[in-house]
């Protein structure tokens, strides 16, 4: 009796089972693949915002130091932003009539804020200080990258879990006196000296699940 199938056709079921699992499997790790991926995170892409502000004129051209407008950063878990009124302070005076300070003064004398587009986010299950990382002698060049180079800034760290464990393993080295955490030129140093500022800071290796999700 002639059989109902022609031989290929076990090769072509074969074939489509495989293809029906490699594509389930493709379809379920590709979110997993993706959220890790440098492209999902932007590392690299310098990000618009409301205003043209060049970090390079305000640190290189007119030596503006970090903490003056991230006033909060030595004092609690975020930074902050600068208020319109500290803008003004200067602005008031110098290029108030500028059209690409429109938004600026707008906000200014509309006593709104400007809404500026987040650069470096967490997840919000994870909990982060600066003024913790900052009092014990973490540089920003360490996280944010040379800021003071950037036109638009973006992120050149990959926040990820094991880039933050990999300085919590070992946070001795990798340290500065608290009084250059913001100085961007700050050279490496003997290894030896960042142990001792991190004796003298008592530094601990916290790498326990609760020190960031709690």
């Amino acid at each position: 009796m002639a059989t109902l199938f022609p031989p290929w056709s076990n090769t072509a079921i074969r074939l489509g089972i495989a293809a029906v699992l490699l594509g389930t499997t493709s379809a379920l790790a590709a979110p997993f693949i993706w959220v890790r991926t440098p492209w999902r995170r932007k590392e690299n892409e310098p990000i618009a915002q409301p205003v043209q502000f060049d970090h390079r004129h305000h640190t290189q051209d007119d030596g503006i130091d970090c903490r003056y407008c991230h006033n909060t950063v030595e004092n609690a878990a975020t930074a902050g932003f600068p208020s319109t009124d500290k803008c003004m302070g200067c602005h008031s005076q110098v290029w108030n009539q500028s059209p690409m300070l429109e938004t600026v003064r707008r906000s200014y004398y509309a006593n709104a804020p400007i809404v500026w587009n987040r650069v470096h986010e967490l997840p919000d299950f994870v909990y982060f200080d600066h003024s913790v990382h900052v009092r014990h002698g973490v540089g920003c060049v360490s996280c944010h990258g040379r800021v003071d180079r950037m036109a638009r800034v973006y992120q050149v760290s990959s926040l990820r879990m094991d880039w933050c464990l990999d300085c919590h393993r070992a946070p001795e080295g990798r340290l500065r006196p608290p009084a250059q955490t913001t100085n961007m030129n700050w050279p490496e140093q003997d290894p030896q000296v960042s142990y001792a500022i991190a004796r003298s800071l008592g530094v601990r290796r916290l790498t326990n699940c609760s020190t960031c999700h709690r």
